[in-house]
């Protein structure tokens, strides 16, 4: 029991763990040249281990220590030294100010990584929107349209459609059975058919992976499909200029969102970004883009936004602009971007509930910094005082004859 304490408690087991987390920022950075952020980020640095293995096979070993695993044995780590050394002295009162400040940094960090969610409210000037969506992760949507006033809609989100298994709500009278997932596709032509295939991921930043599935509705009294659904397809018009050439060759139902009559109901299936509804309502007054004079070098984003929310009787405009953003229902909306045209606006939602642990947690770090050398400086100086005063220069007599 000892030897494990011992070796949780051991400054080596730090600077191997800081040591191990600067290689992995380094291999991070070189893999993301291929790979991409958002992979790397889930494949180095949320994961407890970081796999490889040979091209088109399923073998895979792991190699290297993931950003969890480093993160939470450099936490145990320092929680662990903390109590074993710990004293009640007023002078290592900086020292636990400081390990207070690198925990709670380190437990922030972990709870964003895990609970932080980031989406993008597109909004066209004059329109309003009460829902975001993921810039990343899809959604099968089935929508039951058969209340004219009211859909009921059941999605089905990105990472289960990609494990292919049988799918069932119990607000579905059916089963969803999802015969084949592409992360990544692009439409084709086959025949009077309009297909898609699968193409390799897409790493940089600025571009979009758009997933297609194929699935099969099984009912009791049989199945409807194969249906096709694909985020090429949206509720009214396919989302690309490569789409769109091919809904001008096809008529509108070919390219229609899939659907069946099932029990008295009309379902509609839609493959579409994963949304998260809000309780209130944006609506854009103006979108402003404004440039330097003589040139096409932005100046400035703004919108200004009406904000509705019904039960709390709020009708109240905001302006948001680059760094300014509104903090609003636990979530932070930042101007982001901008439609073709200055048609509209696109805002960045970013909800974080650790937001606030960063600035904390290096306030506590400064602050026990401060107090720590202070101590030792009123230390020094007071014994620099207390020997000076204590001080008196040795007088011995001479005579006058030994000084002439």
């Amino acid at each position: 029991m000892s030897n494990i304490l011992n070796f949780f408690t051991s400054l080596r087991l730090t600077v191997a763990c800081l040591a191990l987390a600067l290689g992995l920022v380094f291999i991070g950075t070189l893999a993301q040249v291929k790979l991409g952020l958002y992979v790397v980020q889930d494949q180095f640095f949320n994961s407890y281990l970081i796999w490889w293995g040979p091209a088109g096979s399923n073998f895979k070993i792991p190699v290297y220590p993931g950003g969890y695993l480093i993160g939470g044995v450099l936490l145990i780590n320092l929680i662990a030294a903390h109590i074993k050394r710990f004293e009640l002295s007023r002078k290592k009162i900086g020292i636990f100010v400081i390990h207070a400040g690198l925990i709670l940094l380190l437990v922030g960090q972990l709870v964003t990584q895990l609970f932080q969610v980031e989406s993008f409210m597109t909004i066209e000037e004059g329109g309003s929107r009460n829902y975001s969506e993921s810039g990343r992760m899809s959604e099968l949507a089935v929508i039951d349209k058969t209340d004219p006033q009211t859909d009921l809609v059941v999605a089905i989100p990105q990472p289960i459609l990609q494990h292919r298994k049988e799918v069932a709500a119990k607000s579905l009278p059916f089963k969803i059975k999802v015969d084949s997932f592409y992360d990544h596709s692009i439409p084709e032509l086959a025949g009077s058919k309009l297909l898609f295939k699968q193409e390799a991921l897409r790493t940089s930043m600025n571009a979009r992976n758009i997933p297609a599935a194929s699935v099969t509705i099984e009912t009791d009294s049989g199945n409807f499909g194969p249906f096709t659904v694909s985020n090429w397809l949206s509720e009214d018009q396919l989302v690309s200029d490569i789409a769109t050439s091919f809904e001008s060759r096809f008529a509108p139902n070919l390219v229609a969102p899939p659907s069946f009559k099932y029990k008295g109901h009309e379902y509609q299936l839609f493959m579409r970004p994963i949304r998260y509804y809000k309780p209130f309502t944006m609506q854009l007054m103006h979108f402003a883009h404004d440039r330097y004079m003589g040139t096409e070098i932005a100046k400035n984003f703004s919108s200004r936004i009406k904000l509705l929310r019904p039960e709390t009787g709020e009708n109240r405009e905001v302006l948001i602009y680059m760094n300014n953003p509104l903090r609003y229902w636990g979530e932070t909306y930042y101007q982001g971007s901008f439609l073709p045209n200055d048609a509209g606006t696109v805002l960045q939602v970013v909800r974080n509930p650790s937001w606030l642990t960063p600035y904390i947690a290096c306030a506590l770090v400064g602050a026990g910094l401060v107090i720590q050398f202070m101590s030792h400086l009123i230390k020094f100086a007071r014994k620099r005082s207390a020997g000076s005063a204590g001080f008196q220069p040795a007088v011995s007599p001479v005579s006058r004859q030994a000084a002439h």
